[in-house]
């Protein structure tokens, strides 16, 4: 089976030759660690070179008891190694009592010949929740690592946005005013009506190309959001109503306290999706969107007068 670092609490020498002699009948080749007080009890955990596989220990010991050692492990060790009551007759309330308090198992010296199954099962137990443990663990690691490689998405996403914007103010947004501004002043200039058609058709297709560019920017990288969640949400809200001919209102934004601007954009994106797809699907009239940051936790809840989705609906969704 392998090697077994066993510690073992008991202050009767002639106990310990017998617990010994009960395990030569198992497959582990067992080393010993035999201590008879508490304080070697603690020292020999301490001891860092030679790592404890498992604890057998005496109930009734000079002055203490098998649960003053099992409150040493678990004071010592997050993750204390499998314990074992080898003792005497202690009853089964005491018995149960230990279980209660986390200890493994209890055999009756008078009845030796259980400790080697006894053993294998409660290492074979201790490896299953070691196992189980650090899969935990990596599964919480990895849906760290996956909430962080999102919020490095998300801001990636953000800042080629804002990129975005600035380019089209910078660059398409002033070059369309500028070709705004020679088709206003050549119009003013030419007596020809059919050039004046001509100019005034390309000024009005320039003023939709100026207009649908803000747009976007806009979409792209809301600079209302820069006074704040409240102000962009009304801005929102009130585009989206007019737009769409639904009614929208917004509550419990003036109550709000300060948010994150990455927070803020998030709870803006979430909300203008909502309304985008209230408005496609839903076929509503009136949409109200209710904020609050109750304890400290941002919450956005949206609910709409349309008609819900069905289960066909709700089974287009599946992969």
């Amino acid at each position: 089976m392998g090697f077994l670092h066993i510690l073992h609490l008991e202050d009767n020498e002639a106990d310990h030759e017998l617990v010994d002699m009960a395990m030569l009948r198992s497959d582990w080749e067992v080393h010993w660690t035999w201590v008879d007080t508490l304080e070697a009890f603690e020292a020999a955990l301490r001891d860092k070179s030679r790592a404890v596989d498992l604890v057998l220990a005496d109930y009734h010991l000079a002055g203490f008891t098998a649960m003053d050692a099992w409150a040493c492990l678990n004071r010592l060790y997050e993750r204390p190694a499998p314990f074992v009551v080898v003792s005497g007759a202690i009853g089964e309330a005491t018995v149960a009592e230990a279980m209660v308090q986390g200890v493994n198992d209890y055999v009756d010296k008078n009845h030796l010949v259980r400790l080697p199954s006894v053993v294998q099962r409660v290492l074979e137990l201790a490896q299953a929740k070691r196992a189980e443990v650090l899969a935990q663990e990596a599964l919480e690691d990895s849906r760290k690592r996956l909430a962080e490689f999102a919020d490095h998405l998300q801001t990636s996403i953000d800042k080629e946005r804002a990129d975005i914007a600035r380019e089209i103010h910078d660059d398409i947004g002033g070059s369309l005013a500028a070709v705004k501004l020679n088709l206003a002043a050549l119009l003013r200039r030419t007596q020809d009506e059919h050039s004046q058609r001509q100019m005034q058709a390309a000024l009005e297709m320039t003023e939709h190309a100026l207009g649908a560019s803000q747009r976007i920017m806009r979409n792209l990288r809301p600079a209302i959001l820069d006074q704040g969640l409240w102000p962009a949400l009304q801005w929102l809200t009130r585009t989206f109503a007019e737009r769409t001919g639904l009614v929208v209102t917004v509550h419990g934004g003036e109550r709000l306290g300060r948010i994150a601007p990455p927070l803020a954009m998030v709870a803006y994106r979430t909300v203008q999706e909502a309304l985008t797809n209230v408005f496609k699907h839903a076929h509503a009239s009136r949409v109200t969107v209710d904020l609050s940051d109750l304890d400290g936790c941002l919450t956005v809840e949206g609910s709409d007068d349309g008609q819900g989705a069905t289960v066909e609906d709700l089974a287009k969704l599946q992969p």
